[in-house]
């Protein structure tokens, strides 16, 4: 794992106002701050990429830079003091505020994690493009990401159809072979986080789940519904032959921008029974609104004997650091890392999960 995963705040500003700019985006996004910030400092980096140094530094000796489309004051003033070598106070206040760990423990596990299972691009509800999530990831230190954008009856989150996907499925190709593929150290996999729908079944075709390496499968809707009922959803989509991870399992939110939201109620020791019998992994979802499992079914899917998947579900390059938040509560409640499919190396978890396919 990086120490500092998108360049350390003098590394930003000497490799030039882009590397500026997206570690500011980074700092933000893992200090959870407002969405809009973020886009202000991501939007600059687009302008600046259709521009070479000659034009950048011009627009910076003729004051002309917020004449550029997505370029305001703020951002003006990191471009400016990038080009001229001077470190940028919002990048240097920024690193003071959120660069240190997110976590005080679970380092140790933490620098064990290769990659992640569980993140979303701007194809669906995440806020950047799928190549910015993959070089974030890189930056990280990771082996592997996986890219698993919602499936289509998640309406709100611009869920993929099966065609949507197949085309996500070709850009992922691209990116792969643009970094390298495995041979550059770094490989985005194919994955999704399909709906379990109402009576168990995954919300994506079976031709689209085969084509893919890794498959979450959550429930997003009627979160409220009868435990019963619930705990034989989950079972079934446990049972469901793609099924690799199941994702934040009680659905509830303890605190953030959305407010709060109670857990689901379903028998625990039945889903995670059929989580280790089915080898599906518990996901340990690093959001710290949701820190799902809590912690009593954490301890409880670990004396089962469960798998798990430390998972940032991130939204936004900086939440990929998330993931210190998982590896603190995993470390917390003594799971042993060789439990935690994230630890394995990437032919190992491909094993793992086609296996069942």
């Amino acid at each position: 794992m990086a120490e500092h995963p998108a360049g350390t705040d003098d590394e930003a500003y000497a490799d030039g106002p882009v590397a500026a700019l997206r570690r500011i985006a980074f700092l933000l996004e893992r200090g959870r701050e407002d969405t809009y910030k973020v886009k202000a400092y991501r939007g600059a980096v687009a302008t600046l990429l259709t521009m070479d140094d000659d034009e950048v530094a011009r627009a910076v000796d003729e004051g002309t830079l917020t004449d550029l489309p997505g370029i305001g004051s703020s951002t003006a003033a990191v471009v400016a003091d990038a080009v001229r070598g001077v470190r940028p106070e919002r990048l240097a206040r920024l690193e003071a505020e959120h660069a240190g760990p997110l976590a005080t423990g679970g380092q140790e596990l933490r620098a064990l994690l290769r990659g992640d299972l569980h993140s979303h691009s701007d194809w669906s509800d995440g806020g950047s493009p799928i190549e910015e999530m993959a070089f974030t990831a890189i930056e990280l230190g990771h082996e592997y990401q996986v890219l698993t954008d919602h499936s289509p009856r998640l309406k709100v989150a611009r869920g993929l159809s099966a065609e949507r996907l197949a085309r996500q499925l070709d850009v992922v190709d691209a990116v792969n072979d643009h970094l390298g593929g495995p041979a550059g150290g770094f490989t985005l996999l194919k994955g999704i986080e399909v709906d379990i729908l109402d009576d168990g079944s995954l919300d994506q075709t079976d031709a689209m789940l085969a084509r893919l390496d890794v498959r979450v499968a959550s429930v997003h809707s009627k979160l409220a519904m009868d435990g019963d009922a619930m705990t034989r959803r989950m079972v079934a989509a446990v049972g469901q032959r793609w099924t690799n991870v199941l994702g934040h399992c009680t659905g509830r939110l303890v605190t953030g921008g959305r407010g709060t939201r109670k857990e689901s109620q379903f028998d625990a020791r039945a889903v995670f029974e059929a989580c280790a019998e089915h080898d599906v992994a518990v996901e340990i979802n690093s959001r710290p609104e949701r820190r799902d499992p809590p912690t009593r079914l954490l301890e409880l899917a670990r004396d089962i004997g469960c798998l798990f998947s430390i998972d940032s579900d991130a939204h936004a390059p900086g939440q990929l650091d998330f993931l210190d938040h998982g590896a603190e509560r995993a470390e917390a409640a003594g799971i042993d890392p060789e439990r935690i499919v994230t630890t394995w190396p990437r032919e190992r978890l491909l094993a793992w999960a086609g296996a069942k396919a």
